[in-house]
């Protein structure tokens, strides 16, 4: 299991001290949650606080674009220093095209899916992703419980990989704590 605690919970006035906190208690990465108050209702941060962020860890920075048009932003973060660049299946744009984009710029390639959204609708790209996240609360806002019926969808999600033997990973994101992050 690897571990990306989102910067959402950070105090963002010591933004560099929680990254180093995370990275020092052992975390993979670094997951950013980028939204955009359209895609969902809530505003967060841009390629410039990752462009930051980058100068003081090396810890992987995973971020998560939850945003409208994310094919006009992509080249941005990857600049900025992003080494995991994920998308929502239901955004606007070409998902096909937003992965190319991604991998040509030299990061890896998630492709997120809603609570609502089937698993299955992840199942014809797995071969070309690098990772797939499973939304396990609705988007936009932090500090939510986790959504049970979400787990299954994990299921489903790995017993396809393994089936096919993709290297593809697994992310769960949204209301995970210590009392059910084992699942």
């Amino acid at each position: 299991m690897k571990v990306a605690p989102s910067i959402l919970s950070a105090d963002f006035a010591n933004l560099e001290r929680d990254v180093r906190l995370i990275e020092e208690a052992g975390a993979t990465y670094a997951h950013i949650d980028v939204m955009d108050g359209h895609f969902v209702p809530n505003i967060t941060i841009g390629a410039p606080v990752v462009k930051a962020l980058r100068r003081v860890t090396k810890m992987p920075l995973d971020v998560h674009l939850m945003i409208s048009e994310p094919e006009r932003y992509i080249g941005d973060f990857i600049k900025a220093g992003a080494d995991i660049i994920t998308v929502h299946l239901e955004s606007d744009g070409d998902v096909l095209k937003q992965i190319e984009m991604i991998k040509n710029g030299g990061a890896l390639a998630s492709v997120s899916i809603k609570p609502n959204t089937p698993e299955k609708e992840l199942f014809r790209l797995l071969p070309i992703l690098d990772m797939a996240l499973i939304m396990t609360v609705e988007p936009g806002f932090g500090g939510q419980g986790l959504i049970l019926e979400t787990i299954e969808k994990i299921r489903k999600l790995k017993l396809e990989i393994d089936k096919n033997k993709y290297a593809c990973l697994i992310e769960a994101d949204g209301g995970i704590t210590l009392d059910n992050a084992a699942g």
